[in-house]
């Protein structure tokens, strides 16, 4: 028997399911740990989180603070926001990882792939040629060679640098 080692999804296994219909998203947007909840950056009407099960390592997920279904429902700062994140989210994993590309996208509702639809929430995930391989197509496992954690520090540190950086550059 073949064993596929995976101790960070014993948090997922143990969750509190006494509220199902708790929205995680929501959730980061009330604490105040964002170390614990893998927030990289909060912005005016967005955040920028970590996607807990990522396609690929440094794979984030840009989300805006109000609870809403839809990309249709945000008003225009709110837009505005979730692209300029986007772009500074680009440039830091630019910075971290320099992927050859992106898949950058929002899966709005059930049908569409959303696994949590009713928080609208955008997709950045870093690709390089070759980062699947027979693992992905044969045995539909796909490899993460760094720690949420470690991505974490990681990436914080960068995008920390980037805001002390830009905040100068703004004061010129």
């Amino acid at each position: 028997m073949n064993q596929l080692w995976t101790p960070w999804r014993m948090a997922y296994l143990k969750r509190d399911d006494s509220n199902p219909d708790a929205c995680i998203f929501c959730a980061k947007v009330d604490s105040s740990d964002d170390a614990a909840h893998h927030v990289l950056y909060r912005a005016k009407h967005c955040f920028v989180t970590l996607n807990l099960y990522p396609y690929n390592n440094g794979h984030l997920m840009v989300v805006p603070y109000r609870h809403v279904p839809t990309l249709q429902e945000l008003d225009d700062p709110e837009l505005a926001d979730l692209m300029i994140v986007t772009q500074q989210a680009l440039r830091i994993l630019h910075q971290a990882y320099n992927p050859q590309g992106y898949n950058i996208g929002i899966n709005q509702g059930q049908a569409a792939g959303a696994g949590i639809a009713s928080h609208l929430h955008q997709h950045i995930v870093p690709r390089w040629g070759g980062d699947t391989n027979y693992l992905t197509v044969i045995g539909e496992t796909r490899t993460i060679p760094e720690w949420i954690d470690q991505t974490y520090v990681q990436l914080r540190a960068i995008w920390d640098g980037f805001q002390t950086s830009s905040d100068s550059k703004k004061k010129r």
